[in-house]
């Protein structure tokens, strides 16, 4: 797909631990995040409209996403057993692209300086 790229973002705020880290590492304690996560969608500008998509169609695709994540233990969700911010990037991915086909990729910001940007497989 071509065209214009647009993005939306959510804050969502989780706890969560890697099982995976070898002994001692600091992020096998239980710590949380305020993590930002982008939605970025690509398509051609509408000539009426004028633009790629509503956000407001972003928003309400990311919701339900945005419900199972925010005020969570991670770890506790099906699939983010092992929560990186690589596993959570593919883990939204494929909740969304179904119902927002135009998805181009998702960017996770785990810190203000540390994250992901997954593409799609």
């Amino acid at each position: 797909m071509s065209g214009m790229q647009i993005f939306k973002e959510f804050r969502i705020e989780a706890a969560h631990r890697l099982p995976n880290v070898p002994a001692g590492h600091k992020c096998a304690r239980l710590h949380g995040h305020s993590f930002v996560i982008g939605v970025y969608v690509e398509g051609p500008v509408g000539a009426a409209t004028g633009w790629v998509m509503d956000f407001a169609d972003i928003k309400a695709a990311m919701a339900p996403v945005f419900e199972t994540l925010d005020h969570r233990y991670l770890n506790e969700i099906e699939g983010l057993e092992n929560p990186t911010s690589e596993n959570l990037a593919v883990w939204v991915w494929r909740r969304l692209k179904p119902g927002l086909p135009a998805l181009a990729r998702i960017v996770i910001h785990e810190t203000c300086t540390s994250g992901c940007e997954y593409r799609g497989a």
